[in-house]
């Protein structure tokens, strides 16, 4: 069983075309800039199975024939074995997977949960990685966690040939060319990158923190401009 938080029926922004997405409910990360706090806590959410999830799915298969299903949250592998689970429906049925995440619950001490891991790369086709900050300090005080695991599962999936998209918010903390230029001569060190994103900050989970009753941590925050939005780009892909 898995807890869902919610489902798209016709998202265009996770991945290659129309896609189905699931977000899943837990997320161990806290992240400064989250507008989705409404996903953090493990004990919310919908209680479904992965077949009723993949039932849900297949009403829609005409319409994602040609883009697919992606797994979200919150942090979908805090529910690895769910995941699991529903993807070897999903790739069994013929549509292209895909997981969002950013990696923080990889451990490659514990051989048990490299195992699954491992099942994992077999039914999902490409990987949305999000790179919190390159900056292990910074990182911690943009997330309220290590960028250890992050870091060596980006590595695991290299090693594995795995198709990976990289996803960078882009706001105050990470809008600095120093770390976005660490931040490439780290992704030059991975074989397996198709592509990367640049997604700049907003604003628009505030209501959501307001329902919940917490502090907006970014009160100060703006949007960055278009232009060092591009330039961000530029600089991660090493085109400047």
């Amino acid at each position: 069983m898995g807890k869902i938080h919610s489902f798209e029926s016709f998202g265009t922004v996770d991945g290659p075309g129309v896609r189905f997405v699931v977000f899943l409910q837990g997320c161990p990360m806290r992240c400064l800039y989250c507008h989705n706090p409404d996903t953090w806590s493990a004990f919310e959410g919908k209680e479904y199975s992965a077949e009723e999830v993949f039932q849900e799915i297949m009403k829609y298969r005409n319409y994602i024939a040609q883009g697919g299903v992606t797994i979200s949250g919150g942090e979908p592998l805090m529910q690895l074995d769910f995941v699991i689970e529903l993807l070897t429906k999903v790739k069994a049925a013929g549509l292209h997977t895909a997981v969002d995440t950013s990696g923080i619950t990889f451990s490659k001490e514990n051989a048990q949960l490299l195992e699954k891991f491992d099942r994992l790369l077999e039914v999902c086709d490409l990987f949305l990685l999000d790179i919190k900050h390159i900056d292990e300090e910074k990182h911690k005080q943009l997330t309220g966690h290590s960028s250890r695991n992050p870091k060596d599962f980006a590595y695991y999936l290299s090693e594995h040939h795995k198709p990976v998209w990289i996803r960078h918010v882009l706001m105050s903390m990470t809008n600095d060319e120093a770390y976005l230029r660490e931040t490439r001569r780290f992704i030059e060190t991975l074989n397996n990158v198709e592509k990367i994103e640049v997604l700049p900050y907003h604003s628009m989970g505030t209501v959501k923190y307001q329902k919940m009753g917490l502090a907006y941590p970014l009160e100060n925050e703006v949007s960055p401009l278009k232009e060092e939005t591009a330039k961000a780009l530029a600089i991660l892909e090493g085109k400047c």
